[in-house]
């Protein structure tokens, strides 16, 4: 990796700024999932083990510049206490470990304010970014706190996902099957051009799917069609090798309660909300041969369960590979922990917006501001 990482760093005796990404949900004062406090473990244990003190910063949710007890990261401060077995301070500095209140109480944070970068730069005598899931965001905890350090470094989460990320652009291992899935071709667009040169095969599920199959003049019913994006979707289909639904389970509406049917053509009035059992087939034996596989949208409803059946599938298959399986995208991540193969993907992206943005070959300020070695 180009930037300074956290193993670069000596930190025995320092006061380390720590940019986390701990915007997790919370119910009733309490962490409903961990996952994102528990993927910035191995940065805060390494600075500990080394002896450094830690403050930690993140935002947590939108509480639109101003304090707002809806969206305090006390309850956060509490499930990291219990993750990492010492005492976590909350609020003000003190102790090894400090967690900051919701950055975003501040209205300075979106805006990159110098103010707040200078006031969170007291805080440590290093930074170090470990949030990917705001890298693309070009805020005061991110990018113009940088400014005000000598060394600001990459932590062990940015580092990996560089390094998975990463090298599906510059040099994945063939072949290279990406799976694309969710609601809109306009999202993925750009992930599609970045990587069309480089993949052998794109499997396309989800509602962008129909849009795809509409450009092909296929018979898509009632299901989600983007028309103004009908070009784009000709321009795709004819840039790689894309492998479509050949069958669909459809309803009259997205309801978990609807009356379905598995269909090759999705009939007037009905919605295709997940791929059919033959597609599920098909994309299994392309994804058998694949060294490297890119995940990024579920390819149905995959929260009701009527529609599930194709994104659990997939999340099975993906599990039983000998395979790079990069999974990427809030959504998909969500769908590999709730079929319970999270564990088993060689990397899931912590990012949503900023993995796609990777992905398009966009610069992500949170990283570009990190020191070069």
């Amino acid at each position: 990796m180009a930037k300074l990482s956290v193993r670069d760093l000596d930190v025995k005796g320092k006061r380390v700024l720590v940019r986390v990404d701990f915007n997790v949900p919370v119910k009733e004062g309490k962490v409903t999932d961990d996952t994102r406090i528990k993927a910035a473990l191995p940065t805060i244990q390494h600075v500990l083990k080394q002896g450094g003190k830690l403050v930690l910063v993140s935002h947590l949710g939108r509480p639109d510049g101003k304090p707002d007890p809806k969206y305090t990261l006390k309850p956060v401060a509490q499930r990291l206490q219990e993750l990492l077995g010492k005492p976590v301070a909350f609020g003000e500095p003190q102790g090894d470990v400090t967690l900051l209140e919701n950055v975003r109480y501040d209205a300075g944070e979106e805006k990159n304010d110098e103010a707040l970068s200078k006031k969170l730069a007291s805080y440590g005598d290093v930074y170090i970014n470990d949030a990917f899931g705001t890298a693309h965001r070009a805020h005061s905890s991110t990018a113009g706190v940088t400014k005000f350090f000598k060394q600001s470094a990459a932590g062990f989460l940015i580092e990996k996902e560089i390094q998975y990320l990463g090298k599906v652009l510059s040099s994945p291992d063939k072949p290279f099957v990406t799976i694309m899935g969710g609601a809109k071709v306009s999202d993925k667009i750009l992930v599609l051009e970045q990587i069309a040169s480089k993949v052998d095969t794109i499997l396309v599920g989800g509602g962008m799917a129909y849009t795809l199959l509409k450009a092909q003049g296929k018979p898509v019913g009632a299901s989600k069609v983007e028309a103004d994006k009908l070009d784009v979707a000709k321009k795709i289909l004819s840039s790689a090798r894309i492998v479509l639904p050949v069958d669909h389970v459809v309803a009259d509406k997205m309801d978990a309660a609807a009356a379905t049917q598995v269909v090759a053509d999705v009939p007037d009035g009905k919605m295709g909300l997940d791929i059919g059992p033959k597609t599920i087939e098909l994309f299994k034996a392309e994804l058998a041969k694949a060294k490297t596989v890119l995940w990024n949208g579920p390819v149905g409803v995959f929260e009701m369960a009527p529609f599930a059946a194709g994104t659990k599938a997939i999340a099975e298959c993906l599990a039983s590979l000998k395979a790079t399986t990069i999974v990427g995208g809030g959504d998909t991540a969500a769908a590999v922990e709730k079929f319970k193969v999270a564990e088993k993907m060689s990397h899931v992206s912590t990012g949503g917006g900023a993995s796609l943005e990777f992905l398009e070959g966009k610069t992500l300020p949170g990283i570009a501001a990190l020191t070069d070695r």
